[in-house]
């Protein structure tokens, strides 16, 4: 405990990465307060139905990353989702068009332009999902008397502008934070509308199990205990890599290698999970298709059977699929995300290989087919985490708003944001520690 004040002593002492620490909390009470802010024309004292509505299931894990926002008709209730889709295609499409290919390989220059693309496609996307939200809170039971002005073009126009200029302004929220504060902007947005929910679904929870007698103080810490242990797992997944021995060649004068004289030893390490919560994002944009299925064919005993297995998102049919595609797009997303025969290149170039292993298209085999093996464990271990959630509430019954935090994207996005964001505040402090000895001149070593 002692050693932990003393971290945090030091952090405050080093005055860059106090104000970027300052600077991320204070971005960050924007976005919340914003996400409070109720679209004008809307009265908020009619928008229970959304809330309860919202509460659960697909929807409900939609408005777990707005972090609230979405069931408030909220200025940011598009969430930043739209940019992450965006995200998403620019980086598919990547794959196939030369275009973007060559902007990848430009540098700095070319990430940028990249980066307006995709801001660019952001925007498309919330010029078409801001009226498909306005006009579907009709479906999600929000009376009409709830539309003060009525939900004609004098509303929709001006209430459509806000929300994509709500969207805009949290994605520019998450750059200033990435560039100005600490840890990855976007992932911290999202990551504190999930745990804006949490409190609430751990109250409800507790209050289930209390004042219904279905297993009080006991059932609670049962189910805490696992959920720390849960978490455990999902910091194992994000962290755990498999270290492949590189040996370098010594170099000589004239810049070349010697033959059979050996320099220095190091590892590559491949990532159990190089994909991260990418598949189970995905995954789960591909199972909105069976309910629009079962929707074109709901006259249809086929049709409505589809309808009710697959509108569940906690159960078994659903998460039998569910699991299915996640580890489908784990190997997809790992073969287009970590480029073995570009390694492989890099090591030839530095004098590297693997020791029994011929440097080139051996070695990217080698590596290739080391990832393959690993890619498996971990996509199953990735799926277990995302289906994790409907086997709580089927074996333990708990409130579906709280079994989200067991596991799946909610968890996942929590851990890694968490990780991410305390190695960078490690990186300064090691750095500033390291440039104080420098200074100060004292202790240095003599290689």
């Amino acid at each position: 405990m002692k050693k932990f004040f003393e971290t945090i002593s030091n952090i405050w002492k080093i005055e860059e990465l106090r104000n970027r620490i300052l600077i991320t909390l204070g971005l960050l009470a924007v976005y919340r307060f914003g996400c409070q802010i109720v679209l004008p024309g809307i009265d908020s004292n009619q928008l229970g139905s959304l809330a309860d509505e919202t509460g659960q299931g697909i929807f409900g894990l939609l408005n777990a990353f707005t972090g609230g926002a979405f069931s408030n008709a909220s200025i940011f209730a598009l969430g930043i989702m739209p940019y992450i889709s965006a995200s998403i295609v620019v980086q598919l499409m990547g794959i196939a068009i030369p275009y973007l290919q060559k902007l990848q390989k430009e540098g700095e220059s070319g990430r940028k332009t990249i980066n307006q693309i995709t801001r660019w496609l952001t925007i498309a996307i919330c010029v078409v999902q801001a009226p498909a939200y306005l006009y579907g809170l009709e479906a999600f039971g929000v009376p009409n008397s709830a539309f003060v002005l009525g939900k004609g073009i004098d509303f929709i126009i001006p209430a459509v502008i806000i929300l994509v200029t709500g969207c805009v302004f949290a994605m520019w929220l998450g750059e200033k934070i990435t560039d100005k504060g600490i840890g990855n902007g976007i992932s911290l947005l999202i990551m504190i509308g999930i745990i804006a929910t949490m409190p609430q679904s751990f109250v409800q929870e507790f209050v289930s199990r209390t004042a219904n007698n279905t297993g009080g103080l006991m059932f609670i810490l049962i189910e805490v205990i696992i959920w720390f242990l849960v978490i455990l797992a999902s910091v194992l997944l994000v962290m755990a890599t498999r270290q492949i021995p590189v040996q370098y060649a010594r170099r000589t004068a004239s810049g070349g290698y010697e033959k059979n004289v050996m320099g220095s030893r190091q590892y590559i390490p491949l990532k159990l999970n190089a994909s991260g919560v990418m598949p189970i994002i995905f995954a789960q944009a591909i199972m909105f298709v069976p309910g629009l299925i079962g929707g074109a064919f709901d006259e249809t005993a086929a049709g409505q059977w589809i309808q009710v297995q697959f509108s569940d998102i906690f159960g078994w049919a659903y998460n039998i699929l569910f699991g299915l595609l996640i580890i489908i797009f784990t190997y997809f997303y790992t073969a287009i995300t970590v480029p073995t025969n570009k390694m492989a290149d890099d090591l030839k170039r530095s004098g590297g290989f693997i020791p029994g292993i011929r440097p080139g298209k051996e070695t990217g085999d080698y590596l290739d087919k080391i990832m393959s093996l690993i890619t498996l464990p971990g996509s199953i271990f990735l799926a277990l985490l995302a289906v994790l959630p409907a086997i709580v509430v089927k074996l333990m019954d708990v409130q579906a708003g709280w079994a989200l935090f067991f596991g799946g994207t909610s968890l996942l996005i929590m851990v890694g944001v968490a990780i991410d964001t305390v190695q960078q505040v490690n990186a300064y402090l090691l750095n500033r520690h390291y440039d104080g000895l420098m200074k100060s001149g004292k202790n240095r070593k003599v290689a």
